[in-house]
């Protein structure tokens, strides 16, 4: 059980062909643009962001890179915001890639079932610079963009635990990019099943989605990425920012929700 965690807030940035998108449940071909990636991130820091989450979604997919547009948006928010990176890191190369950029954490993927191994030995020497993505469809794994099954997630979060493991996004794919809310009962069980601090991802629609997962704190959710709810502009930052703030009326922390 944790207790006075701080809930962090993470806008995503997904990047693809140079230009910040959103996808829907993580499909290729559903991209929405967003236009310039870094003022995006810039946008997000202005309005208070403390943690930005990046992902190169043209390296999850294997097709490509953004790696400059990646390091651009960590050296345009030093100093003020920290950065986690995710997309395609499975080997030495990607790895040594992500780390130089200076982002503050590297998020793994379909590594961490592919070469459970390697996973293990980069989270021995990096420890808190690792996160590890878990991305699921019900409670199977999806890999290699969510274009593969990747096997059980709470088999793989028994690994992980054992080879230390900081850090889990637990990322509900068929509700990625839908606006259709959290999926609250797996982000419950996987909280459960481990002592390990997870960060939610996906569905987010509402400040009350936010703020039912705030108060999951205690059960191990310290934190959101929220993408297109932010982008369409169903709340601003500072609105979510309030919604994390200890409740007293739904009206003092953000507008009438749906």
């Amino acid at each position: 059980m944790l207790t006075g965690t701080r809930f962090e807030l993470l806008p995503a940035v997904d990047i693809a062909d140079g230009t910040a998108v959103r996808l829907v449940q993580g499909a290729a071909g559903t991209e929405t643009s967003y236009g310039d990636p870094v003022a995006a991130a810039r946008q997000w820091v202005e309005q208070g962001a403390y943690w930005l989450h990046v992902v190169d979604l043209d390296r999850a997919f294997g097709r490509g890179t953004n790696a400059d547009e990646v390091a651009a948006i960590v050296r345009e928010v030093k100093d003020r915001c920290h950065v986690e990176v995710a997309g395609g890191i499975r080997d030495d190369e990607s790895l040594a890639a992500a780390l130089a950029t200076g982002a503050q954490r590297v998020v793994i993927g379909t590594a961490a079932m592919e070469s459970p191994a390697w996973v293990a030995g980069v989270i021995a020497e990096h420890g808190e610079r690792i996160a590890v993505s878990l991305d699921v469809r019900g409670t199977t794994l999806a890999a290699r963009g969510w274009t593969q099954e990747g096997g059980d997630v709470f088999e793989a979060i028994d690994r992980l635990d054992a080879a230390g493991c900081r850090h889990y996004i637990v990322t509900d794919v068929e509700r990625d990019g839908t606006l259709h809310g959290p999926h609250f009962h797996l982000l419950h069980r996987i909280a459960k099943h481990t002592a390990t601090p997870v960060i939610a991802s996906g569905g987010i629609a509402t400040l009350e989605d936010v703020h039912k997962l705030v108060e999951m704190i205690p059960q191990g959710i310290v934190g959101a990425v929220i993408g297109r709810a932010l982008y369409d502009g169903a709340f601003t930052f500072p609105e979510l920012v309030a919604a994390i703030e200890p409740r007293i009326d739904l009206w003092t922390w953000g507008p009438p929700q749906p």
